[in-house]
């Protein structure tokens, strides 16, 4: 049966420098309770219902998220890691308590969010907004310490496997030429720590680097269409999207139906490539106009897509039937599972239903 991991954002807590950069107290509910309608029918704000705009610092909340993600037929949590090297981490803590306090018992693995941070990213009307606020580093030593600071994980019984192997996640291999050599380094200090070895995934967008990210030494990439549309469209489809932006202030929007079929191409049946399931896109709270928005995403559509994830890995190893959900709870991208006021336990009904369907 499918392995769904659900790709986890631990944002949801003060921090000294997001306190700096955009004000006291700044964590991405801020933008997700200001975000505005942006067309007739946009629906916005979305509103948390079950956990409320929560604070991920409560161990409360996160074992209600994880007995959530139990009843929704999710294995465990891959929870976004910012490493920025030379020894800087930002939004350590939940992960860190979650490995220190040994709860929930709910597996876990990561994904190394390894790109650095502009202010674009979370204000677009910014005055010098592509400032950079925190860069992305890498140096020999700093991928010794990186592991090392992440042992403990590793070594947790709660760690996701697959084929005995630790499963970890590397966001971008753009710009991060040294890539073979880091993950050389890693499977090294496994074997030297009685780890066995890495289950090395990667993100990609429909394939098209596939070939080269796995002569990196990667196992697998994990193939995210769903929201890269644009190379689908006819020119005239691009140029009014973009005239309309501009000038209209209108997002870029595409149907959700419409795009479920870009979701899992026919290189998601082969082994090395992960299906990337999104139950709903709207980039809008943290980009405004600019932001891609899948429109009338809805429970039933997700039960469907995540049915169809199921049928396209049952051919695979069984270890290896893996599907990452996109996201647990990425509310200023609209992409998330947990509760809201307009469907409730919507997405997580959706999911159980789907694996009860094709059981």
């Amino acid at each position: 049966m499918a392995r769904f991991i659900a790709l986890y954002l631990p944002q949801y807590h003060p921090t000294p420098e997001n306190d700096e950069w955009w004000g006291k107290g700044f964590t991405e509910w801020t933008n997700v309770a200001k975000a505005k309608k942006w067309f007739r029918g946009h629906k916005q704000p979305h509103i948390p219902s079950d956990l409320g705009f929560y604070d991920l610092r409560l161990p409360q909340v996160r074992e209600e998220q994880a007995q959530l993600a139990k009843k929704a037929g999710i294995e465990g949590f891959m929870y976004y890691h910012y490493w920025f090297g030379n020894g800087k981490e930002l939004l350590e803590k939940p992960f860190k308590e979650v490995v220190d306090t040994g709860k929930p018992d709910f597996p876990f693995c990561l994904c190394w969010a390894n790109h650095p941070w502009y202010k674009k990213t979370w204000d677009p009307k910014a005055k010098g907004k592509n400032i950079l606020l925190q860069g992305q580093y890498y140096s020999q030593q700093d991928y010794v310490d990186h592991f090392n600071a992440l042992l403990p994980a590793f070594k947790d019984k709660r760690y996701i496997r697959v084929n005995g192997k630790l499963l970890f996640g590397i966001y971008t291999i753009k710009g991060f030429e040294d890539c073979p050599n880091f993950i050389k380094t890693w499977r090294e200090l496994a074997k030297q720590n009685g780890l066995g070895d890495f289950y090395f995934v990667g993100e990609d967008a429909d394939s098209r680097d596939k070939d080269v990210k796995l002569s990196y030494g990667m196992d697998a990439i994990y193939n995210v269409d769903g929201i890269n549309i644009h190379h689908h469209l006819p020119l005239w489809k691009k140029v009014w999207l973009q005239f309309a932006r501009k000038y209209l202030n209108h997002p870029t929007t595409f149907p959700y139906k419409d795009a479920m079929k870009y979701m899992i191409n026919d290189d998601c049946k082969n082994n090395g490539t992960i299906p990337v399931i999104i139950p709903n896109w709207d980039h809008s709270p943290r980009s405004g106009k600019n932001a891609f928005i899948l429109t009338d995403s809805k429970p039933e559509y997700f039960r469907s897509l995540a049915e169809h994830a199921i049928d396209v890995v049952r051919q695979k190893p069984l270890e290896e039937q893996l599907v990452i959900v996109k996201s647990w709870n990425e509310w200023g991208e609209g992409n998330y599972m947990e509760p809201d006021l307009e469907f409730g336990h919507g997405y997580i009904d959706a999911l159980r239903e789907a694996i009860n369907n094709k059981a």
